[in-house]
């Protein structure tokens, strides 16, 4: 089977999710899709932290919990579902990457929800974690890129400059139509960027 990998771009609540593969050594893009990541799609479930900012301890701890584990179940259907439909194509999805933010490791609780700034960190931060989580329940190799690197990342190792880079995820994208925004073109390039890596350790293997 031809191998294939996944990029995500995630936001409050949903992620952008775009499958790439390798053809003769260029990128072609199989898929694209927005994935929910809340059953109900509102500020309420997609802002978890924010809405634990005005519960008691416990019971935003309980809120916070149910929201994480209601992500890490859609997560992996959405992960799954896409892995079968490829299987169905004749891909493989063994590979994927998730672009972070440029915070670090978030603390318990009590300090998150006693700063906004760690609050905002914080709903970014238990999307992102469902869907490594999601993506490890899959059978899925991740690599994890922080975003504000991509394209430098990205640049280095398949040897084209940034705005070629970037003309080039907007013409892969061409075919789909809209949305195809910085969220699927960034999802593009980290799923490319992933593929190629994969190739270069294996070859070294």
């Amino acid at each position: 089977m031809k191998q294939a990998a996944v990029g995500f771009r995630v936001h409050s609540g949903w992620s952008a999710l775009v499958t790439v593969c390798l053809e003769k050594g260029a990128p072609l893009v199989l898929h694209r899709r927005r994935a929910h990541l809340v059953e109900t799609f509102t500020y309420t479930f997609r802002q978890p932290y924010h809405t634990a900012e005005r519960m008691e301890r416990e019971e935003a701890r309980r809120f916070v919990s149910q929201v994480r584990a209601q992500a890490k179940d859609l997560a992996y259907g959405a992960i799954h579902g896409l892995k079968m439909e490829l299987k169905e194509l004749g891909y493989q999805l063994n590979h994927g990457a998730l672009l972070l933010a440029a915070g670090g490791p978030l603390p318990e609780l009590e300090k998150i929800l006693a700063s906004h700034a760690m609050i905002h960190t914080a709903d970014g931060e238990l999307f992102r974690e469902s869907l490594l989580h999601a993506s490890e329940r899959c059978g899925l190799a991740v690599m994890t890129i922080k975003e504000r690197e991509l394209l430098e990342q990205a640049a280095n190792t398949l040897r084209l400059p940034r705005p070629s880079l970037l003309r080039r995820a907007t013409e892969l994208g061409r075919p789909f139509g809209t949305p195809w925004s910085q969220d699927e073109k960034f999802a593009t390039l980290a799923a490319w960027l992933a593929l190629c890596s994969a190739q270069y350790r294996r070859r070294k293997g």
